[in-house]
């Protein structure tokens, strides 16, 4: 299956520098908790950065961190966004969990990612082309349970965590 995809323009290639700066900023060496970097692009052209948070147990994602990092700037309507591996390792896909939440959230983003023709652009819905797009009332309302849920005291039968 081929996907679709186009060269990177020179925004692009200065969003894939901006996440390259802060991985070599702040990756701590071979002994890293953060490993990752991203950054992603608004619709206004301003970029926000993101680093992951790497765990036994899972972790934050760096692309996950960045989307985060520009809805709590304001930011609404993203257009790209990319990830940079610690070491030199240059840009790097997505994992499936982020593609599915860029394709529920963002379904116009673009991704810069690795492929057989070099580092190429390619839409979200082409990552993912027989994924069932979650409307946003669906993501709403599975919001609201989750919240719902945290809030309701624990039954008696609940484990704690540890």
């Amino acid at each position: 299956m081929t996907v679709p995809s186009r060269e990177l323009t020179p925004d692009d290639l200065e969003l894939i520098e901006f996440a390259r700066e802060i991985i070599d900023a702040h990756s701590d060496g071979d002994v890293s908790a953060h490993t990752m970097a991203a950054a992603v692009r608004d619709a206004d052209g301003q970029m926000y950065g993101g680093i992951n948070v790497y765990h036994f147990t899972g972790g934050p994602c760096a692309e996950l961190v960045a989307l985060g990092h520009a809805r709590a700037s304001g930011a609404r309507e993203l257009s790209t966004i990319v990830a940079v591996g610690d070491a030199g390792r240059g840009p790097v896909g997505p994992c499936g969990r982020d593609r599915q939440v860029l394709f529920d959230y963002h379904p116009g983003i673009r991704v810069l990612l690795p492929t057989p023709d070099g580092v190429r652009s390619v839409r979200i819905e082409d990552l993912l082309p027989l994924a069932e797009h979650a409307s946003r009332a669906q993501v709403l309302s599975r919001l609201r349970k989750n919240r719902q849920a945290r809030t309701e005291p624990p039954s008696p039968t609940a484990r704690a965590c540890r």
